[in-house]
């Protein structure tokens, strides 16, 4: 399994297996896809707090009791800051509270990565810096990121903090790549040339931040799939072309077009399929040309001006 390193410190495969659709599995399910990622070099586990409202993280820690599986095997990376359906929440009590509940459920003393959920309009970047201080100092994490947020918002946030951000979770798929199109279409009035997130690419490059590609099979804000979807017709045959050189399916091929990146962007995965994960495993060890990459990413619709 490829290897990267977060944020240039923390050594993990380049896939992050996504469990917020654990709780969809019953509790033999959860032990045999849990046991077979872990068995395939895939131990970098994402969650989140409002995943299953917490019963995700709960399946997810008797899963790997059963499996007798050391927590020095694994690296687990969650997520807190959504209240749902009310606001973002960056205080530094429910920061604190929130990952108190985190480690209950997940049956750990510790998270090797503390993501904040989506930006807080009403962030106060010293009281985060607070609660990361005193997180780190009871050991409780590690290592902290973000998710969704742009250049600013992480300037804003870093100014209060000790510690380095390392991560940056944000959407990003051939169909969603605002963060390549922009820089491609730079000095052009063309939709794909509008800079929605301050240069978040060359940003994170640039800082040793590690983007974490989430719904890299999703369009729009998860409205569905776009592999063998009418929509997408063009872009499916040429993943189907590109794949059938490598052995590859459709679904590897698009792996193997986000590790060709050379931000080394690590795949946050949402199947609940075994096979599914392998494929997404085979593409990501798989290394396509540049032509292949440009022709993968215009039959998404994208432009080369």
């Amino acid at each position: 399994m490829k290897k990267i390193k977060i944020g240039g410190k923390l050594e993990a495969p380049a896939i992050a297996v996504g469990c917020m659709r654990l709780v969809s599995l019953n509790g033999k399910e959860a032990e045999h896809f849990i046991g077979n990622a872990v068995n395939s070099g895939l131990n970098f586990f994402d969650h989140a707090d409002i995943y299953g409202r917490g019963e995700c993280e709960r399946i997810f820690s008797k899963a790997v009791k059963d499996l007798k599986i050391p927590r020095d095997k694994m690296i687990i990376q969650s997520k807190c800051g959504i209240v749902p359906g009310k606001m973002y929440d960056f205080s530094e009590e429910h920061i604190l509270n929130s990952v108190d509940g985190i480690l209950e459920r997940l049956g750990t003393d510790y998270l090797d990565i503390l993501i904040l959920h989506r930006p807080d309009a009403l962030m106060e970047p010293y009281e985060v810096g607070e609660a990361f201080y005193k997180l780190e100092k009871a050991g409780k994490v590690r290592n902290f990121g973000v998710s969704n947020m742009n250049s600013l918002q992480i300037e804003l946030l870093q100014s209060g903090l000790r510690q380095r951000i390392i991560a940056d979770q944000l959407q990003f798929s051939p169909v969603h790549a605002p963060m390549i199109s922009s820089g491609i279409e730079s000095n052009m009035f063309t939709d794909g040339g509008t800079d929605r997130n301050g240069c978040i690419m060359e940003y994170c490059r640039i800082n040793n931040i590690t983007i974490q590609a989430w719904s890299p099979y999703q369009f729009g804000f998860i409205k569905g799939v776009y592999i063998d979807n009418s929509e997408y017709r063009q872009l499916n045959d040429t993943l189907a072309e590109v794949g059938e050189k490598y052995g590859m399916d459709k679904t590897a091929t698009v792996a193997a077009w986000i590790a060709r990146h050379p931000a080394e962007i690590q795949i946050v995965t949402g199947t609940m399929n075994a096979e599914r994960l392998q494929s997404i495993s085979k593409g990501v060890n798989t290394r396509i040309t540049r032509e292949e990459w440009y022709k993968i990413y215009i039959s998404a619709g994208h432009i080369l001006p």
